[in-house]
């Protein structure tokens, strides 16, 4: 097989004394205490502090004549580093960085290593080319990219096998068995499309669950043995302090697997089992959709494209936490998006990175808050600004100012419905009459689970229950719900997709806010000029066999 083989290799100390980092007299001194000692003259020649790891690895590669790579900004495949053991990888201290064809590219401590080159070549069955890299930046890259391999049975089984769990947490959170563990049950989370890992202590265990399309699910558990240095490999990660386990903590991780940049949000709480852990997990490599895939009526698509295109007002998306209002604003954002408009946004977090948009962190800890970045926003000349959220009475007043003033605004609110927005506006103590005037659309939405398309089958629903649910004109349809199957883990549901409450703020509601209306009564009025209620909107989707019944209702 081909591969870029190295010249033939003249002695350490040969060719540190040609680089000028070592004296004859200090590599005689040093060759001494080898034969003493039996360790590698590389090691010998450091802890007599003649040179330094750094010093070493860059000669070897100057030799070799190949460049010493920073591995922190090489993208490593993850395919291409599971072509080898890892047991290979820590013995010759190298790992795989990518794969083009029948050729696999290896960043090694010495390049001139033929035995670990050719071990490379056996495993993978590949041509090997490789590259330098740094003792430091080769370790640092195994402990993250090689504990993706593996069960997490067998993961769990060595670090019992080693006694781990019976010593110091922080000093076992370093220990490659609970790095391989974690990195494998965030993996998991990441492979599996999980929006959030919950490591909850039980009295006598370590339960992990992953929250798969907006449901909580059972995934591992952990001997109880194990959870500290787990709690406490995951809180190193976070760069939050393993010390402390008194008080809540949040940090962040970030992580990137294959061509997937990851950010993890991790939040700890005490409980009388030990901390809680909860991640939130945000993939920037995420491709937003087109707004024609967002699963609008066409009607409500007509609306809201020709909404977001306005050039003042504010335009409100509502529901829960985790009811996709990120997704829709930033596929809007995208869609208005050119080089004839300056778009700024301040969220926490920014979930998506878009170009030519300026996006801004939102930091409460430093009085970067909502309001203070969209005071200082306002004088960026921006055309169209989305505020991640209204949390108080002065970020709404100064997102009303900007409308007023000719800015088109974006942000979002928790409430159950459309309508109930704006009676909470008032109730926040925003002007009837500057609210009236300033807002163009408000848009409610929630997730529904997707019927399994691989178990999917026919049902009929009794005409009693659907006259109990107030739905006897669907009487004589066919309805669908997924049977379970290994695809979906038994669940009868895969994905999710958006229902939908638009909300135009034509002259009629532009009335009611400054009469001060209830929601009811707001409402009863959009309906009747042909809005369709969020539960409307479900049905609908269940008739075309993409959600079920119980799921609609579940949510509206």
């Amino acid at each position: 097989m081909p591969v870029s083989t190295p010249p033939k290799t003249r002695p350490l100390g040969e060719r540190l004394i040609d680089a000028g980092l070592l004296t004859s007299e200090q590599l005689r001194i040093a060759l001494k205490e080898q034969k003493r000692t039996k360790e590698m003259l590389g090691r010998i020649l450091v802890r007599l502090g003649f040179t330094t790891q750094e010093q070493i690895e860059a000669a070897l590669a100057q030799e070799s004549g190949t460049v010493q790579k920073n591995l922190e900004f090489v993208e490593i495949d993850l395919d291409a580093v599971k072509l080898i053991n890892e047991e290979t990888a820590r013995k010759y201290k190298l790992i795989p960085v990518s794969r083009e064809g029948e050729v696999l590219t290896v960043a090694m401590v010495d390049t001139f290593d033929v035995v670990a080159i050719d071990e490379v070549q056996n495993e993978s069955g590949l041509d090997v080319n490789v590259i330098a890299a740094s003792e430091k930046d080769v370790l640092e890259a195994i402990n993250k990219y090689c504990g993706f391999s593996g069960s997490i049975d067998e993961v769990v089984d060595q670090a019992l096998a080693e006694g781990l769990g019976r010593d110091r947490a922080d000093q076992e959170a370093q220990e490659a068995p609970i790095i391989r563990l974690v990195n494998q049950l965030i993996l998991r989370g990441i492979n599996e499309a999980a929006t959030d890992i919950h490591f909850e202590p039980d009295e006598k265990v370590l339960r992990i669950r992953y929250r798969l399309d907006g449901a909580l699910q059972q995934g591992f558990l952990l001997p109880k043995q194990l959870q500290p240095s787990v709690i406490a490999r995951i809180k190193i990660l976070a760069d939050l302090n393993i010390a402390e386990s008194r008080i809540p903590q949040d940090g962040k991780i970030r992580f990137q697997i294959g061509k997937k940049d990851i950010d993890l949000r991790v939040s700890t709480l005490p409980t009388i089992y030990g901390e809680n852990v909860v991640m939130r997990i945000l993939d920037k490599s995420k491709v937003l959709l087109g707004l024609e895939d967002l699963g609008f009526s066409p009607q409500n698509l007509e609306i809201f494209t020709e909404m977001i295109q306005r050039p003042h007002g504010i335009i409100l998306v509502t529901g829960p936490t985790g009811s996709g209002k990120t997704t829709t604003l930033y596929t809007a954002l995208s869609h208005i998006n050119s080089l004839d408009k300056k778009i700024c946004t301040l969220e926490d977090p920014v979930e998506y990175q878009l170009s030519v948009i300026r996006q801004t962190q939102i930091n409460e800890e430093i009085g970067m808050t909502f309001a203070a970045g969209l005071r200082s926003l306002l004088r960026q000349d921006p055309d169209v600004i989305l505020v991640g959220e209204m949390r108080d009475t002065e970020t709404a007043e100064m997102a009303i100012r900007a409308a007023l003033t000719g800015h088109l605004v974006f942000s979002t609110l928790h409430t159950n419905d459309a309508a109930g927005a704006l009676p909470r506006l008032i109730d926040m103590g925003l002007d009837p009459y500057l609210l009236a005037s300033s807002i163009i659309m408000v848009l409610a939405q929630r997730l529904v689970r997707k019927i399994c398309p691989d178990c999917k089958e026919a049902y009929t629903v009794p005409a009693e229950e659907l006259r109990a649910l107030g739905l006897a004109e669907m009487e004589g349809f066919s309805f669908y719900r997924g049977a379970g199957c290994d695809k979906c883990n038994q669940s009868g549901y895969r994905g999710r997709a958006a229902i939908y409450e638009l909300l135009p703020v034509d002259h009629t509601v532009h009335d009611l806010i400054l009469q001060g209306a209830s929601s009811v009564e707001i409402q009863k009025s959009a309906m009747s000029q042909g809005m369709t209620t969020m539960r409307n909107d479900g049905f609908k989707k269940v008739v075309v066999g993409l959600t079920t019944l119980d799921e609609v209702m579940r949510l509206t």
